[in-house]
């Protein structure tokens, strides 16, 4: 079992091999729009998965798979050429559904901001159910602040509100 650490390096070299052989020893115009985003290596190093974007509509990316699965003989011999391991890992190339997920996920913030907006207008125009300060009927009128000063009461002196004092 090979250390994490050295399988994410060799996923990187891979990376950059398996990108820098798209635009040069493949000569299929199919894999032009191909970017890659990603790879990840098994922790025994034998097997390898790529992911990648196509820039375009479906029919694009059902092309640009095509041509991956057809030059995947000719890029997995340039990832041999490239690294230093005992055995050259399959290669397994997967559409990488980052960006998708990334704009459906902007449609939802669009959709939250355009429903906050909505809620701050029924906000703004709201008027309240009762008063404006239901509270403010509470404490009566004839009290005032200053009659619970802690300074002027000298409680030490009652004998009923010391509880504890027979024990």
């Amino acid at each position: 079992m090979a250390d994490p650490a050295r399988a994410a390096k060799l996923a990187q070299r891979i990376k950059v091999v398996v990108a820098e052989a798209l635009g040069r020893r493949v000569k299929d115009p199919r894999v032009e729009s191909i970017t890659v985003t990603d790879a990840r290596v098994t922790n025994d190093l034998q097997h390898a998965t790529i992911y990648y974007t196509v820039f375009g509509d479906e029919v694009a990316h059902a092309d640009a798979a095509r041509a991956l699965e057809k030059a995947k003989g000719v890029l997995r011999q340039e990832v041999g050429r490239n690294i230093t391991v005992r055995l050259t890992p399959t290669l397994e190339f997967v559409a990488d559904q980052i960006p998708v997920n990334a704009s459906n996920l902007e449609e939802l913030l669009r959709e939250a901001k355009r429903r906050d907006a909505e809620v701050a207008a029924l906000a703004a125009s709201a008027k309240h159910a009762g008063e404006a300060d239901p509270y403010k009927g509470d404490v009566p009128e004839d009290i005032d602040e200053d009659d619970f000063d802690e300074e002027d009461t000298d409680l030490s002196g009652d004998k009923e509100l010391d509880e504890d004092a027979n024990r």
